[in-house]
């Protein structure tokens, strides 16, 4: 049996400035851009990932929230507390440039870590921690 990653969910408030960022600041492909009552959900990928998804859905789209989950969930949106994503690179050092030069919102500079690679972080315009991860050699 093989498993593999298909796709992974991440919620946003606002898609267009997921979109400025995930497609224009990172480099994704937009895969699917799908409207349905009232709400979106975007498709993004790397193109060098063409089977793994990044579904940028909406913070709010569960079917019985009510008033006040969906409050609980904006708040934990805005606190970057529901997800969270690691992406590899081949240089932290030059991709946390490229992301704090077009305005990301910087949680952690590159630093190596004990655990065997060199990582930045930030928070995606929704509040969504990303990590940049780099392996380091030996």
């Amino acid at each position: 049996m093989d498993i593999k990653l298909s796709q992974c969910f991440i919620a946003v408030d606002d898609h267009d400035k997921a979109l400025a960022f995930y497609r224009d600041v990172l480099g994704l492909e937009v895969r699917n851009d799908v409207s349905f009552e009232g709400m979106r959900w975007v498709s993004v990928g790397a193109p060098s990932q063409p089977d793994v998804n990044i579904v940028l859905e909406p913070a709010l789209a569960h079917p019985n929230a009510s008033p006040a989950d969906q409050q609980i969930m904006a708040e934990l949106l805005a606190k970057g507390l529901l997800r969270g994503v690691i992406f590899s690179t081949d240089d932290c050092d030059a991709t946390f440039e490229r992301i704090r030069a077009a305005g990301g919102e910087v949680l952690q500079e590159p630093i190596d870590q004990p655990y065997g690679v060199r990582d930045c972080a930030f928070r995606d315009p929704s509040g969504n921690m990303l990590r940049f991860n780099q392996p380091r050699t030996p």
